[in-house]
């Protein structure tokens, strides 16, 4: 029996090297990569699986459609719509593949704000011999406390790295019971305001959902530490970006770093760019060049192996919830 596969457009090159490799690893599939919508619809007709980025109108062209690997580990707010959530269709997504490249990306912010080398620079460019006054450089981050809020592949990975340096790790998950070894205390999210006080340092690696929208806000803001500091690297949907620019400016927390935003890219004009003490990149955590693109082809290849035997498929979504 051959199995019908769609790379919904828009095409990317990446397809074009995808398909023979998959075609020589994975026999039994007909692949097929059409250009526009509307060829996408007639494709879509008879397809058991596809890659990419669903509407409605194309949904309801898949009436025999099982298989959706979204493009992404979390797509943007949108992805996961009623027909969608609604349809036969098991959706996969890839996460997993980034859980080094962004947990260094976390620890990176964790110790420029301990040696303060974003402070640094900023006094480099101007060439001014400085050292930073009282209370800087008074993390010890030994003697420090991490709460991460979201411990999948990211935060464990994450807890691993902060533990590897002494770090004590709070971890706050919506669906994992069991306590991994990097983390020294677990808790569900209906704990998250009676740890935030605990840590000095805070990140959030959760992805967008209906729950997760909005968390952060001004009353947790205010229910951390003056001295603690806030990392978003998840989605930035989970961050209102006014309240945290009103916490930095207030001096209810003491920095943030950021590499996802409510709003992007970040308006030029944002408040946010001149709040203090603060981090920001552009939404880069994730790049990983050759070696995430191998990742994403394997987590592909194993589904298509998958599904022709019968097998339950990597990284499944369960829709209703988005993650």
């Amino acid at each position: 029996m051959i199995n019908k596969f769609v790379f919904l457009p828009p095409q990317s090159d990446l397809f074009a090297e995808w398909i023979p490799r998959l075609l020589d690893s994975a026999p039994g599939w007909k692949i097929v990569a059409p250009e526009t919508e509307a060829d996408a619809k007639l494709e879509l007709v008879d397809a058991d699986a596809a890659f990419g980025t669903m509407t409605p109108d194309l949904i309801a062209c898949a009436a025999n459609l099982k298989w959706l690997q979204a493009p992404a580990a979390a797509p943007d707010a949108g992805y996961y719509f009623d027909e969608l959530i609604a349809h036969q269709t098991k959706v996969t997504n890839f996460r997993e593949i980034y859980n080094d490249h962004i947990s260094v990306q976390i620890l990176t912010y964790i110790l420029s704000f301990t040696k303060h080398s974003h402070l640094y620079r900023d006094l480099q460019k101007k060439h001014e011999w400085r050292p930073l006054d009282t209370p800087h450089h008074e993390i010890f981050l030994p003697e420090s406390t991490v709460l991460i809020i979201g411990i999948g592949g990211i935060g464990s990975e994450t807890a691993r790295l902060c533990k590897a340096i002494g770090m004590q790790v709070i971890g706050i998950d919506a669906r994992r019971e069991d306590k991994p070894e990097w983390v020294d205390d677990m808790f569900g999210p209906q704990s998250i305001e009676n740890q935030l006080p605990k840590a000095d340092f805070v990140v959030l690696t959760i992805p967008h959902t209906p729950e997760t929208e909005g968390l952060m806000d001004s009353q947790k803001f205010s229910l951390m530490k003056n001295t603690a500091l806030f990392i978003n690297i998840g989605r930035g949907m989970t961050t209102k970006l006014d309240d945290l620019n009103s916490a930095l400016r207030s001096g209810s927390i003491a920095g943030a770093a950021l590499d996802v935003y409510e709003i992007e890219p970040l308006p030029s004009d944002h408040p946010l760019w001149d709040a203090p003490n603060t981090i920001l990149t552009p939404h880069i955590a994730a790049q990983g060049g050759r070696h995430l693109t191998e990742r994403r082809y394997e987590i592909v290849l194993e589904n298509f192996r998958n599904f022709s035997a019968g097998k339950p498929l990597r990284n499944e979504v369960d829709k209703a919830t988005w993650f």
